[in-house]
């Protein structure tokens, strides 16, 4: 039955307006805000709480008026300084920023840098545990409060006031610095025990306390006094301040150049690559000169970014409870990862019976409740979940009737939720900008915990419908609902007045929160990072299917992110981050001090590693790609579980099956369906991933895709490409090992990947995006330019911008229908296309190409041999004094014949004959200091007409290094081919291009250059 609502049908436009209205005039009587055929409510229903203390009085966001309108990120690394949790510290708890640790206190912020660990709990916790060792304040400051007074990503500013003194500060994520503007008294550091001074220089005061190194800084003119445990310094009628914990006496004078480049804001920008198969994120710094003109800093990298960042970083180095933190210099920088593919549903395999596979869903589908009695958010989203992911497989056995019935009964749950009236509903609260459903679960109403673990279910089957019925996907119907889930938990707009931009997700820490008032000395916590990454997997799967490219990205950039996170935070993929005594190789629960071999109701083994697995989907893919840390996990659980699993068995042979099928298979048979599934779970969903992984191998995740639903099976050196269309046209997808696969609209497919004829790619969004602009027109070709010129795109929503692309690769975004690509090599040939933006940030397919020859000419490269030299050139001759090059680490994985963040080297425009009987050989010189086998790996690559396409590709077989300090020669020669493809010929204006990475080990290695190092190829 449908409940009459309040409030008329509103378009897209007015709704927002009319929802904002009701937000900021905080009017007392309730309303009912449609959305499309569903509502949610202003009011909270009868009898339930909202957010509140630990007594149980409401609270609302603790921010100063400057912040009042302005959503607060509820669940975020610094929330406890905006949620009062409890009622008798109205200032803030621990706040782990790392590498400082902070709490506001009445005199100001407690400052802290834990470098020793404990381990405590009987062994089944490590933390690092927030200890002041300076507050920094005023004299004389006594706040009744502290607020929050502005945040950005990842920084925040609290604020105090005791009406004759006020004092803001800035703190973040990364930073070493605290920023510090008071008003009404001298700047005052407490220390926590007497503090060594080892550096005077008037307004700069280098200290020790408790054997940590801090840096004071106050206005030129001013100077710091030590009495006791007291530092103060007379600002001298100016209002700002800061101090930096360094990472060593020595690094005074480095720090010193940026304590008055206040950091102001902070921003994180990603860019999904489709054709690339990668995920490029700019995390940047904005900083104010407060004397002087100096505007940069030192950022500290978490483990999961410096894996992956080309930039330089300085030597400098931190203590986290997340392994080492590794220091920038400069405002900016960036991480590219390769991205991983998600599917809805597995691929249709031979090794599926059919018939016992109908028999299992038939099961379900026969329950009297299949909702299993769920009545809040979260059991309803399992659910959810659970039933969502037989719809996929039951249309893959043609069992029609059955999908149907699955679409229905998810269908009518989800339409319960989103109406207002029922026993189940939607309320937005004013006062905190979220949406809480009720009944409520796990402190979702009361602390604001887990939304983005309930939500994401609800999301990832609205996602299963809209593959099969996108008229109730649609904004008018029940699609709007879903969007508003998705905005409660993972906003992506950061001018949002009624939702926080990414609520709980930490761009810089890479994970999300479940909570944020971190009621707990450890400060907040995650235990199920799995249901986290439900979410961002939800987004891509809806994004793709409702043409959201700007959506689908966003979910990109949160699993890819998350992912690494997880391998490395959750499991310790690389062995680098736990200390070494503590005793488990996962951790249930990551707090903001360290982790925890635990979960929050029991101490099960099973539920302890299982609670990161579940729940098991196509969103789960990602876990492959450390398959030894997924053995890892495993056997701990049955050491500790004193054999296999008994009571989520059905989640360990799912996580099995991604590194050995064989051995999960053998499960299945053994148990033969007599089991208990886990409530998420089901045996038709765990028969069907174990039977199909058995049949066409567990996923090689060094195979990527210009899609992101896109996935490769392996097995016995035999891969199986499968991915997933969401289009209205069948398109085809590329992926990095050259194979191929057409996929028919809105279908997933798999096979062999050998199709050769290309349509439209994959990874362009719905048919509703913006259309192909015109081919561009070529003219004023000069030896170093060309202009190019197309016709506009049409597109309902308008057109933004443009990308132009030369082969490939984007290199230029610009607002008109004309670019001038310059700085070309004379007389070389390129081919360029271009792509539309809409004005929703959807990208539409490239043109046609137009393919251009610069005039003129430049001597062709010629000879035989070749040196790498700083900068990413071979040049033809020796330097005349060698140098090196800095080789990244393997991060702790295997990498051996897939370059990871590569040295590159390359030459163009060559010209040589081949030479018969010839091959490759090269003799570089590389060191890895006192590590042993860090191993070193080269790929020599031949493009030979320079059109962009390596026609002959040479990977070698890497060289593993000595622990003595001192350059070895790696030859081509000594170690042989590990792999080619490809065919040599003659060279004609050709491109040749030397890669070098780390195949082992952990951490870089030294390529010397200049000379020294020599390629010497097969042409004259």
């Amino acid at each position: 039955m449908r409940i009459p609502r309040t409030v008329s049908v509103l378009t897209t436009a007015a709704l927002a307006a009319t929802a904002l209205g009701t937000v900021g005039s905080g009017a007392a009587s309730a309303a009912t805000i449609e959305v499309g055929r569903g509502s949610y409510s202003d009011v909270r229903p009868a009898g339930t709480q909202g957010p509140s203390n630990n007594t149980g009085q409401p609270v609302k966001p603790k921010v100063t008026p400057a912040m009042a309108d302005t959503p607060v990120p509820t669940n975020d690394w610094w929330s406890s300084l905006a949620f009062q949790r409890f009622a008798g510290n109205p200032w803030s708890e621990n706040m782990y920023g790392h590498p400082l640790t902070y709490k506001a206190v009445s005199g100001g912020l407690e400052v802290g840098y834990p470098t020793t660990h404990r381990i405590v709990g009987e062994g089944r916790q490590y933390e690092f545990p927030h200890k002041a060792d300076l507050t920094l304040g005023l004299v004389g400051l006594n706040s009744p409060d502290a607020k929050a007074d502005g945040w950005s990503d990842w920084t925040v500013s609290p604020y105090w006031s005791d009406g004759t003194r006020s004092l803001r500060t800035t703190i973040g994520h990364g930073l070493p610095y605290v920023y510090a503007e008071g008003t009404g008294g001298a700047a005052r550091i407490g220390a926590a025990a007497p503090p060594t001074v080892f550096a005077d220089e008037g307004n700069v005061l280098g200290v020790t306390v408790s054997g940590r190194h801090y840096a004071l800084f106050a206005p030129s003119g001013s100077d710091w006094t030590v009495s006791g445990n007291e530092i103060r310094a007379d600002l001298r009628g100016r209002d700002y301040f800061s101090l930096a914990v360094l990472p060593g006496r020595e690094a005074l004078a480095d720090f010193t150049k940026y304590a008055f480049s206040f950091v102001t804001g902070s921003k994180v920008d990603w860019d999904y690559r489709e054709g690339d198969g990668e995920i490029r994120a700019t995390y940047s710094l904005t900083t104010e000169a407060k004397e002087g003109t100096r505007t940069g800093t030192y950022q500290a990298l978490y483990r999961h970014q410096w894996l992956h960042t080309g930039d330089p970083l300085t030597s400098y180095r931190y203590v986290s409870p997340r392994g080492e933190m590794k220091v920038r210099e400069g405002t900016t920088f960036s991480t590219t990862q390769k991205v991983n593919g998600v599917l809805p549903g597995l691929p249709s395999a031979a090794g599926v019976d059919r018939a016992k596979l109908r028999t299992y869903i038939n099961e379900v589908l026969a329950q009297g409740d299949p909702f299993s009695g769920a009545v809040d958010t979260y059991w309803t989203g399992k659910a959810l979940g659970k039933l969502a992911q037989l719809v996929p497989l039951a249309d893959q056995i043609g069992d029609n009737a059955g999908r149907d019935r699955l679409l229905t009964l998810i269908k009518g749950r989800m339409e319960e939720w989103f109406t207002v009236g029922g026993p189940s509903e939607f309320s937005y609260d004013k006062d905190w900008r979220t949406l809480i459903g009720y009944p409520a679960s796990y402190g979702s109403d009361q602390e604001l915990n887990d939304h983005h673990f309930h939500y994401s279910y609800y999301v990832m089957a609205a996602a299963i419908v809209a593959q099969y019925d996108p008229r109730w996907a649609a904004d008018s119907e029940w699609g709007g609902m879903v969007k508003e889930l998705v905005k409660d938990a993972a906003n992506p707009a950061r001018d949002d007045r009624r939702y926080p931009f990414l609520r709980g997700f930490d761009v810089y820490a890479g994970h999300s929160w479940a909570a944020g008032h971190a009621a707990f000395a450890a400060g907040n916590n995650q235990e199920s990072s799995s249901e986290s990454i439900n979410l961002s997997a939800g987004l891509i799967m809806w994004g793709s299917a409702m043409g959201d490219k700007a959506l689908r990205d966003q979910g990109v950039y949160m699993l890819t992110t998350e992912s690494e996170s997880i391998a490395q935070y959750w499991f310790d993929a690389d062995q680098q981050v736990y200390p070494k005594d503590f005793g488990h190789d996962v951790v249930g629960m990551v707090w903001g001090s360290g982790g925890a071999y635990a979960t929050w109701w029991t101490a099960n083994p099973e539920e302890i590693h299982g609670i990161n697995f579940l729940p098991m989907t196509g969103g789960s893919l990602h876990l492959a790609r450390e398959k030894a840390m997924l053995r890892r996990s495993v056997a701990e659980m049955e050491r500790e579980n004193g054999g296999p699993a008994d009571e989520w068995k059905d989640i360990f042979w799912q996580v099995q099956a991604l590194y050995d099928p064989a051995g999960a298979m053998g499960y299945w048979n053994r148990w033969n369906g007599g089991y208990e599934p886990e409530a998420g779970a089901s045996k038709a969903h765990t028969y069907h991933w174990v039977a199909t992984m058995n049949s066409i191998g567990s996923p090689d995740m060094t195979v990527t895709a210009d899609s992101p639903t896109a996935v490769v099976f392996e097995r016995n050196g035999t891969r199986t490409y499968a991915a997933h269309n969401y289009t209205a046209e069948a398109c085809s997808v590329v992926f990095s090992d050259g194979g191929v696969l057409n996929v028919p609209a809105r279908s997933t497919a798999s096979g062999a990947g050998r199709d050769t004829e290309l349509g439209t790619s994959c990874g362009t969004p719905a048919a509703d995006g913006p259309s192909a602009p015109g081919t561009p027109v070529a003219d004023a070709v000069t030896d170093t330019s060309v202009k190019l010129t197309w016709r506009a795109a049409t597109s309902d929503r308008g057109i933004k911008d443009y990308d132009v692309l030369r082969g490939a690769t984007r290199v230029a975004t610009v607002t008109g229908t004309t670019h001038t690509d310059t700085s070309l090599a004379a007389g070389t040939r390129y081919t360029y296309s271009v792509r539309a933006r809409d004005t929703a940030d959807r990208v539409g397919p490239a043109s046609g190409t137009v393919t251009v020859t610069t005039t003129g000419s430049t001597p062709p490269a010629t000879g035989d041999t070749f040196y790498p030299r700083s900068g990413g050139r071979l040049a033809a001759e020796a330097a005349t004094t060698a140098s090196s090059d800095t080789i990244p680490s393997a991060g702790g994985a295997n990498r051996d014949g897939t370059p990871h963040n590569p040295l590159v080297y390359e030459v163009r425009n060559v010209n040589g004959t081949l030479k018969s009987g010839s091959d490759t050989a090269f003799t570089f010189k590389v060191d890895a200091g006192t590590h042993v086998g860090h191993a070193q790996q080269v790929r020599v690559s031949y493009d030979l007409t320079g059109d962009g396409t390596f026609d002959r590709v040479e990977t070698f077989r890497y060289f593993a290094t000595d622990p003595v300090p001192g350059w070895e020669d790696y030859s081509s020669a000594r170690q042989g081919t590990h792999s080619s493809s490809g065919a040599l010929g003659d060279l004609k204006n050709g491109t040749i291009r030397v890669e070098v990475w780390s195949a082992l080990g952990n951490a870089p290695s030294t390529l010397q250059v200049g000379r020294g190092s020599v390629l010497t190829i097969p042409f004259t």
